[in-house]
């Protein structure tokens, strides 16, 4: 990986056709995965490609058909009223993912169980979105109509697409049934969590800020014991108001044990503050 930055880094041309690759393999992974999962099970789990199982369930319209009628007007009007910032990588993936839907169109569904469909429809889902966004694109859709809503009435973007998705997810179980809405509610959570996994990754890290009478010590054992690197900040007790400086120190999992382990040893009375670090950038960790 390192070596595939220093090329990046070199050759931005490289960086940039490799963006697109991924929007690409993303848009394709979302594109089968709705035709093998969601589409047969009638799982609307929001977005056009919800709108299109609804209207295809309803009136027979072909999705891929739909999806663009829907996706190019919404990426005009997104470039009109929010500028040029979608770029060329959201039109590649707001055209290229109803072409791949239209190509797979003759699938056989992998499931006839709609909740196996929801489940690893939102997974399929998820993942094709999370390679999309690791290459700084987007499939457009109903997240641009969320933007609009967001910039002229206020309301939080992620107010905003809750409320588009839903409204679909409520269409969806009107048209079909209150089971199908629930199984597109399912779909919707493990498309989030799953996007979080493929952006973050597995490798959980852990934070600590340690506050003890032995910093001095607590902090070499850090250094020198665990090969993490450690950061003292500033603080004061709210009752002495004496200062009370706070170690911070980041740690893979693995190695949280060994750091409790040491602090304990070294000051059984020190107070500990451990919380999940999402992602972590820099030596020792990922690379940005």
């Amino acid at each position: 990986m390192n070596v595939f930055n220093n090329l990046t880094q070199t050759y931005p041309k490289l960086r940039v056709a490799f963006e697109y690759i991924l929007v690409l393999i993303g848009a394709a992974i979302i594109a089968i995965t709705f035709n093998v999962f969601l589409l047969p099970n009638q799982v609307a789990s929001g977005g056009v490609s919800g709108i299109s199982t609804i209207l295809k369930g309803v009136f027979g319209w072909e999705p891929a058909y739909v999806q663009w009628a829907f996706n190019i007007p919404l990426f005009i009007a997104g470039v009109s009223f929010l500028g040029k910032q979608f770029g060329v990588k959201t039109l590649a993936g707001t055209i290229f993912l109803p072409f791949v839907v239209f190509l797979t169109k003759h699938l056989e569904p992998w499931t006839h169980d709609a909740l196996l469909g929801a489940l690893f429809g939102g997974i399929g889902v998820g993942l094709g979105l999370g390679i999309v966004f690791r290459g700084n694109g987007s499939t457009g859709g109903t997240d641009v109509a969320a933007q609009i809503i967001n910039k002229y009435t206020g309301f939080t973007l992620g107010r905003c697409v809750v409320i588009i998705d839903g409204l679909i997810v409520l269409t969806a179980a009107a048209v079909f049934d209150i089971e199908k809405g629930l199984y597109a509610l399912i779909a919707l959570f493990v498309t989030s969590k799953t996007i979080d996994l493929v952006q973050v990754g597995f490798n959980g890290s852990k934070m600590a800020m340690i506050i003890t009478n032995n910093q001095d010590e607590v902090r070499e054992g850090i250094l020198n014991k665990i090969d993490r690197g450690v950061t003292k900040l500033s603080a004061y007790g709210g009752f002495t108001d004496h200062e009370r400086p706070v170690l911070m120190c980041v740690v893979d999992q693995t190695e949280f044990t060994k750091l409790k382990h040491l602090v304990k040893t070294l000051d059984p009375s020190a107070f500990v503050i451990v919380m999940d670090a999402a992602e972590v950038l820099g030596e020792g960790f990922k690379r940005a």
